[in-house]
């Protein structure tokens, strides 16, 4: 995994820092992401940094403001450029794009105290958000890359978006994947 271990990420108060489920999701962009990218829920802009450095034209998308500043930082401490929006997922979204990545909120409430984890009761409010909306912003050719977690149910997505799985991460207390779709 060359491209994720030779991105300068700094830490960001407040904002989510890569870890593994950031890792996993990168070997993913890396082997999958193409065209016009939508990093939706950015963070720390690991993900469409990796992308813009495959030659992809990234929009970072975050709702938080702290957020993207972060990933604009980021961004141009690797030397790639890109499109900032904040919006609550697709909200202040236009267009359609190629690939569409996002690390969401994916734990139960009850799990973790981290914003950037919380994914509501279930681990699912904010899958279920875009599972809802992203149909329509992206291309008729397109690769989402969504990663998920046991503790949320991905079998239910797996035969649901009739996605495969491209990545996976077990650990004793959880497994993580990421859905191609």
């Amino acid at each position: 995994m060359s491209g994720y271990n030779n991105v300068k990420i700094g830490a960001c108060r407040g904002v989510y820092h890569p870890r593994e489920d950031s890792e996993l999701l990168a070997d993913a962009v890396e082997k999958y992401a193409y065209g016009r990218v939508l990093d939706m829920g950015t963070g720390s802009g690991i993900q469409g940094i990796i992308a813009a450095r495959k030659g992809c034209a990234v929009t970072f998308s975050d709702i938080d403001p702290l957020a993207l500043r972060c990933a604009e930082a980021n961004s141009a401490a690797n030397g790639v450029k890109g499109k900032f929006i904040e919006s609550d997922l697709f909200s202040g979204i236009h267009g359609s794009f190629d690939t569409i990545i996002f690390n969401p909120p994916y734990l139960p409430s009850d799990s973790f105290t981290e914003t950037a984890l919380d994914g509501g009761r279930d681990g699912r409010h904010y899958i279920k958000r875009f599972i809802d909306s992203y149909n329509g912003f992206v291309n008729p050719r397109h690769v989402v890359l969504l990663l998920e977690s046991s503790l949320n149910n991905y079998p239910a997505d797996v035969d649901l978006l009739n996605s495969e799985i491209v990545s996976r991460r077990v650990f004793p207390f959880e497994e993580l994947v990421v859905l191609k779709f």
